[in-house]
């Protein structure tokens, strides 16, 4: 139960109190917007291909059903030609009773039902086969279109990114962190829409359920420092409930760049969320004067000079 509250601090200490992280807001809702909107593209981008893979799959099996009408109606076509040839008049000539000749009669009228069914069959089999290449291609466009936000929202965050440093940086990575329970997704791979619905554990607001399930993943995964979560005003997702802080030190938010086993706290939580973004629906993380985004990778990132604006005493994080 200790994995799904905050963690406690220090025996008689209180918590020092959540950073003023700096930045415009009007940087905050750029890096939002743009974050956002390449999450919501890649996951229409990811269910094209998934669509479109099924709809090749769906028209090798028509376009080989198709193969085989054809040839069905070829025999029926064939022996329809030969037997058909006789008229009534002749068949009256060459039957040896009444009995045989509406036998024979009857024969035809059949073998005219099924070449009818077959002609049947051989259209809609057809127009399938149109109708899959159709959507196929409809596919096709719909995954340049998102290819294209993809590009034009990178570009984006890159302009917002680029008043605050921007450049490529060598980020927090660790192939060692542990994976994260995913959260729950459309059928379609989109996010759900949250509201601040549920108590925030950290402190008296809310969070959304995607980031409670981001917060108690963390924490199960060890990471038990003091963390901060909502926050009203300033803009950007803290009021949203959509945001925490993770201070690097064990008893707070130090007014101190994070140093020594502090840093390699910050950097592996700051690992844990990258590897775990696509699983739990991260929006952007901000450590030690860089952030990290879902189009840019690692960018160098400057938040005023103090610890709490450069983000080198606390682990950043926002979500969808």
């Amino acid at each position: 139960m200790a994995l799904l509250v905050a963690a406690p601090v220090t025996a008689g200490a209180a918590p020092k109190p959540a950073p003023n992280e700096g930045g415009s807001q009007s940087l905050r809702a750029a890096l939002e917007a743009a974050a956002k909107g390449h999450i919501e593209a890649k996951a229409k981008l990811d269910n094209s291909k998934k669509r479109q893979l099924e709809l090749r799959l769906e028209l090798e099996k028509v376009e080989q059903r198709l193969v085989t009408v054809t040839a069905e109606m070829g025999v029926v076509a064939d022996k329809s030609y030969r037997v058909g040839r006789l008229s009534a008049v002749s068949m009256l000539l060459n039957s040896a009773s009444p009995d045989a000749f509406l036998e024979r009669a009857a024969g035809l009228d059949t073998m005219a039902q099924r070449q009818n069914q077959q002609m049947r069959l051989l259209t809609e089999t057809r127009e399938q086969v149109t109708r899959a290449k159709a959507a196929i291609d409809n596919e096709v466009k719909e995954q340049q279109k998102q290819v294209t936000i993809i590009a034009r929202k990178k570009q984006d965050a890159e302009r917002a990114l680029a008043a605050v440093g921007g450049a490529a940086a060598g980020g927090f990575v660790s192939a060692n962190s542990p994976l994260a329970k995913p959260a729950p997704r459309n059928p379609d791979g989109s996010w759900p829409s949250e509201s601040c619905t549920i108590d925030d554990p950290t402190t008296s607001g809310c969070l959304t359920p995607r980031t409670l399930h981001a917060l108690r993943q963390a924490q199960a995964a060890g990471f038990d420092h003091h963390v901060s979560c909502f926050r009203s005003g300033g803009g950007g997702e803290h009021p949203k409930g959509r945001a925490c802080d993770f201070a690097a030190a064990e008893d707070g938010f130090e007014e101190v760049d994070a140093a020594g086993s502090d840093r390699q706290y910050g950097n592996n939580l700051a690992a844990f969320y990258i590897k775990n973004a696509g699983r739990l629906g991260v929006l952007y993380v901000i450590w030690y004067r860089q952030i990290w985004m879902p189009g840019t990778g690692w960018r160098s990132y400057s938040g005023g000079g103090s610890p709490a604006g450069d983000h080198t005493n606390h682990v950043h994080l926002s979500m969808v």
